[in-house]
Parts: C-alpha cells; structure tokens; sequence
C-alpha cells in the first residue's frame, strides 16, 4: 500500500504491484481449471480416441537411442481446442501455450514449438480422414446416425496465394529457369567457398527456401497443361492463356460469395439430416459443383455401406449425369429443377420428360412436382449450409497451408471438431 497525492492536494491510499517478492504458490495446473471448463471434456473426449496410427509414426521406441516425443493426444487436443476458439496460426498456438492456463493444461509441462504444432496439422490428413469415418460409423452402428437423409454443399475458401502470383506458361518457365539458376549458385557456393557452423543454418534455410521455390513451378507447370486442357475442351483458343499460381499450384480462381475472383479451394461436405453431422469431406480446385455430387454420394455409400435413401443438393450440382449415377443407386435426388422458372414462364412444363433424359433424370423431374419433395428439400439449408457457416465462425476464412493434400488436413480439424461440438450438443457424450 502506499500513498499518492492528488493535485487537489488529496492523499489517496493506493495498492501497487510488488514484483520482486519471492514467493511459494502451492497450486497445481489441475487446480487452475474449473471442473466444468470445456478443455476437460476436449480432453476427455481425444483420451477416448483410437490414435493408434499416430503412435505408429513414432520413431522414438524403447531400447533405442533418441529422444522421447510428445504425446500424439497433446497435440491432437491442442488443435481441436484452438480450433473451437477461432484459432488457426501454429506459431500464436504455441505462444499460447506459453501463458493461457487451458492450453497449458492440456500441454501438462510438456514444451511445444509452432513447426511441431504446423506438422502434425497438415501431415496425417488420412488418419484423421479415419477418424472422421470411424465416429460416425461407431454411431450409425448404435443407430444414433441414420444417414437415411444426406445434404451436401461446397463452401470456397481463399487459398494461401495471392491473386497476382498466377502466371501464363511462359513467365512460368523463365521463373523455373531463374529457380534452378539460383539453386545451382547457392549449392556451387557452399562447394566451393565453405560455410562457418555460425553461417549453416542460414545457408541450410536459403538452399531449403530455393528448392522449395523450384518444386513450386515445376509443379505450376504441371498444373498448367491441366488447366490449358480444360480451356480449350470449353473454347478452342483459349488454352494459352490459362495461368498457374507460382505459390500455390494446385490452388484456384473462383468466384467467391461477394462476386470477386480470389485463389480458393472447394471445401465439399456431406451432412447426415437427422444429427447435422458431417460425414463426407473432400476438397477440390473446381469452382463449380458440377460434378461433384456422384464422386460423395459413391464415397459415403461404400464408406458405411449404406445408401441414403434422400440426396439434398442446390442447383449448382442437379447435372443430369450425376443424378443419372445416385439415383440409379437407389437414392433419390431432390434439387432445384434448372431453368425451371423460365420454362414456367414460357408456358413449358419443367417436370414433364426432355429429349435427352434419361429415364432416371424423368423420375426426378416428376418428383420435383410434387409438394412432399418440395417440402422435404425445404430443409436443405438447415442441414447443408449449417456447417459452413461453423466452419466460418470459427475461423475458416483462408487456408494456413498450400496444396491440397495439406488443405483437406485443414478441413478436417474443423469437421472432426464440428462433429464433436454437434455430439456435445446432442448428448452423445
């Protein structure tokens, strides 16, 4: 306590920070968190995971040298926990981890690092694929998931590039010639005139950034005769001008909610209609959904080998060659009829058969006429677009890593993390 006086000539009493006091403080990490904080039941809920293919990876084994690893369960919770909380940077994670009392719970004195925490995010993409899968068969098989009803919806997210990245074949190919040039001195140099220890981390880290460099063109390249490909099957002449981003080469133009262009990715998913969980996951460089229902619709059914008996799309993927493939595997389509109001206006029946459908594609145009399955599709939005919007609420607006394989690995930690929240909210667990 000490005194201060005012200009008003009056003594205040005062309490000022004493950092200099050594002191004892008896407390456990466990006594810092409240019973009921949600850390615990993330906790508990990974605890009660299957992550046997994780410790499988683990290279630090008894009776060999090396040292101990982090327990895969440590990160896993970490990430699913961040992720709840909006938060999507290693490096802020790993600060964090530092000094929030629910991150350093879950850590339990064990040390992190952001290149530990980025790793393990974009690096074991098909396990947690597995995961996803095993939760909700384990739940269709205790019939707390049906899958009699599926809704499935893409949600665009920015890529990790910029817009002024992409480049035409040709400025690619004098990139990639630059790329090598310079890979070629750094390695000539260290050959050459030697590099003192205090000097090798920082040419290891240039030679490291420069290859990495030149992976990415040759990879541009690549992507470029698939995309020149692609153009000139829509418009002959048109296949030179396509162009391929120097920092993300499998990433893409598309249009984005509010009518610009930006680099993105298709995030599609497949929700169950009864729990609102997701049960299908996959993500694409295509800016339209055309095309994209038949492949989920075919990956769900032999994942959980069941066929949904409703398939809920938008307009956006009603092709008569993906509702031609799900409905003759017994499931039945309901979407938007295209150009429906238009033939309406025209005087022209929408649901009576075209030239050109296929006996398939009657059937759903018939079905669409009827009120029970405009009712049913009525409920499109609330299972489809319920995840996105999750998805953006806690913070998937930009992919943190680059290329697809890395990308899906992203999305899932948001599903499998939605999933949990839906389980908790459900009274699953």
């Amino acid at each position: 306590m000490s005194k201060k006086q005012t200009l008003s000539g009056k003594v205040v009493r005062v309490k000022e920070p004493e950092r200099r006091q050594i002191e004892w403080r008896p407390f456990a990490l466990d006594q810092m968190i409240p019973q009921d904080h949600r850390v615990r039941m993330v906790w508990k809920y990974v605890d009660s995971l299957d992550l046997s293919g994780f410790y499988d990876l683990i290279e630090s084994v008894e009776g060999r040298a090396g040292r101990d690893t982090v327990d895969p369960r440590i990160l896993f919770a970490l990430w699913m926990f961040a992720t709840i909380e909006s938060l999507s940077s290693a490096r802020q994670l790993a600060r964090l981890c530092e000094r929030d009392m629910a991150y350093m719970w879950i850590c339990g004195g064990v040390g992190v690092n952001h290149h530990m925490l980025s790793d393990f995010r974009t690096s074991h993409g098909e396990l947690l694929d597995k995961l996803l899968t095993d939760t909700i068969a384990t739940l269709l098989h205790q019939n707390l998931v049906t899958l009699e009803v599926v809704a499935q919806d893409g949600v665009r997210v920015r890529a990790s590039a910029g817009t002024d990245s992409f480049r035409r074949e040709k400025t690619l190919r004098d990139h990639l010639r630059r790329a090598r040039e310079h890979v070629a001195t750094l390695n000539a140099q260290r050959e050459q005139d030697g590099q003192q220890v205090k000097d090798s981390q920082a040419q290891a880290a240039a030679e490291k950034a420069a290859n990495e460099r030149e992976q990415r063109v040759e990879k541009a390249l690549e992507n470029l005769k698939e995309l020149q490909a692609q153009k000139e099957k829509r418009k002959k002449g048109t296949g030179m001008k396509a162009r391929c981003s120097t920092t993300d080469p499998e990433a893409r133009n598309m249009k984005m909610g509010d009518g610009g262009f930006r680099p993105a990715y298709n995030v599609q998913l497949g929700t169950e209609g009864e729990s609102r969980m997701i049960v299908s996951v996959d993500v694409t460089n295509s800016g339209s959904d055309r095309g994209q229902m038949a492949a989920m619709h075919e990956s769900i059914c032999g994942t959980y080998q069941k066929t949904p008996e409703k398939y809920l799309v938008d307009c956006g993927f009603a092709t008569k060659n993906d509702i031609t493939k799900v409905e003759q595997s017994g499931t039945a389509v309901l979407a938007p009829i295209h150009g429906e109001e238009k033939m309406l206006a025209a005087g022209n029946d929408p649901h009576a058969r075209k030239p050109g459908d296929t006996d398939e594609m009657e059937r759903f145009r018939q079905r669409m006429g009827t009120e029970e399955a405009k009712t049913q599709y009525k409920t499109r939005p609330s299972i489809a677009e319920f995840p996105n919007a999750e998805f953006r609420n806690r913070g998937l607006t930009q992919f943190r890593s680059r290329g697809r394989v890395k990308v899906k690995a992203e999305a899932l930690w948001h599903a499998i993390t939605y999933n949990f929240m839906r389980m908790t909210h459900l009274g699953f667990i």
